[in-house]
């Protein structure tokens, strides 16, 4: 996988772009990489809804947790799947509408200046090595565009959002994260 800097897009994933963007603010920087959960419907996987959700395609009808979500608007930069697929739904240089109600650093409103990362799992669902070497090939192509993504700027979505979000969750293992970050930095 590679970034294209001129257009956010990375090569080598799939494309399924989502109409749930906008514009970040003026002159806004990427400063904060989230990593939240999903799956759908819950615990279940590879299923496609996720990508239909994030298009606004998602049919309420087909199980009773669609109902409850068929309003909302919602999108992340990346899902990366059970077998490490990494799917890409809105331009890293864009505003995915994945933090909902968040703060960071004294600052409110999360989407405006971070890349948001879905796994697709639950909160109590070991991930897979599939996933964790995904997300880590990931983390450093976006930390080779954006080097403030450190690790004091990765955040999951509960710590922006605490009390109202738990993902991505005690399954996810951060010290394996970090660490495998941390050999790429000791390396150089």
């Amino acid at each position: 996988m590679q970034l294209d800097r001129s257009t956010g897009w990375f090569a080598g994933v799939t494309h399924c772009p989502s109409p749930n963007f906008n514009a970040r603010p003026a002159g806004e920087a990427i400063t904060l990489l989230v990593i939240h959960n999903i799956s759908l419907p819950p615990a279940q996987f590879a299923t496609g809804k996720v990508q239909a959700f994030f298009q606004n395609q998602l049919d309420p009808s087909e199980h009773p947790f669609f109902e409850t979500i068929k309003d909302l608007r919602v999108s992340a930069h990346f899902l990366i799947e059970r077998d490490g697929r990494v799917t890409q739904f809105v331009s890293c240089l864009d505003r995915a509408w994945h933090a909902g109600v968040s703060r960071f650093d004294g600052r409110e409103g999360c989407n405006d200046f971070s890349i948001g990362i879905e796994l697709e799992g639950t909160d109590e669902l070991p991930f897979s090595d599939a996933q964790y070497h995904a997300l880590h090939r990931l983390t450093r192509q976006l930390q080779a565009a954006w080097p403030v993504l450190d690790g004091e700027h990765i955040r999951g979505h509960s710590d922006i959002a605490p009390g109202r979000k738990t993902d991505p969750g005690p399954a996810f293992d951060w010290v394996r994260y970090r660490a495998a970050l941390r050999v790429d930095e000791d390396r150089s």
